[in-house]
């Protein structure tokens, strides 16, 4: 249905897309995977379940899409992101969880005491693996990426400081701001406002 409506949308602006796009576009995706030779293309669509006219027919649709959505809602960055600034503040964040709650205080008191490291902590005790092996680095994440009473409690908390645990839907989790990073109305920012306008806009169409 999506597709369908963004076909139709792109017919009414003459909005097209020529066999040259969809050819430089596979050529970026090969160029991406490394996938050098035709034979190689030809083994990974296999691999894919994928046929090299459903390959294209892909390409096509997600590149009309691109270009509605710009057509539609690039103009719209600058405002949208004034408007919503505080959004796309990010915050370099450290994390760890663990199953219990008192696992999650005894944690908390023996990293205020000093008598381990945040770090340390996270490596032996975190229940994700792949956190453990960073010592507890969640990423750095906009506003919007967490959940609006845990985003309260982070972006007013101060750099350095581990936060009492807090519950969460699977585990108890001590977090620790490393750092605030300042809103900035960068290339990807921008990407993603206009891909949100737009998927606003599909389900408005939609409905």
């Amino acid at each position: 249905l999506f597709r369908r409506i963004i076909v139709d949308a792109a017919q009414e602006r003459g909005i097209t897309v020529t066999s040259e796009e969809i050819q430089a576009e596979a050529d970026r995706q090969r160029y991406m995977k490394r996938i050098e030779t035709a034979a190689a293309t030809f083994a990974w669509l296999a691999s894919e379940m994928v046929t090299p006219e459903q390959w294209e027919i892909g390409i096509y649709h997600h590149l009309l899409r691109k270009k509605l959505a710009a057509f539609l809602f690039a103009q719209e960055t600058d405002r949208y992101f004034a408007e919503h600034r505080l959004d796309f503040e990010r915050v370099l964040l450290y994390r760890i969880a663990v199953p219990y709650e008192q696992v999650a205080q005894e944690l908390f008191y023996q990293i205020q005491e000093e008598e381990i490291s945040f770090f340390e902590a996270a490596h032996f005790y975190d229940i994700d693996e792949q956190r453990r092996f960073h010592c507890g680095y969640e990423g750095k994440l906009p506003r919007w990426g967490l959940k609006p009473d845990i985003a309260a409690i982070v972006f007013a908390a101060r750099p350095g400081e581990i936060l009492r645990p807090i519950r969460t839907e699977h585990s108890y989790d001590l977090l620790m701001v490393e750092a605030f990073i300042a809103a900035e109305l960068t290339a990807e920012v921008r990407q993603q406002i206009v891909d949100q306008l737009f998927e606003e806009w599909l389900v408005q169409e939609l409905n």
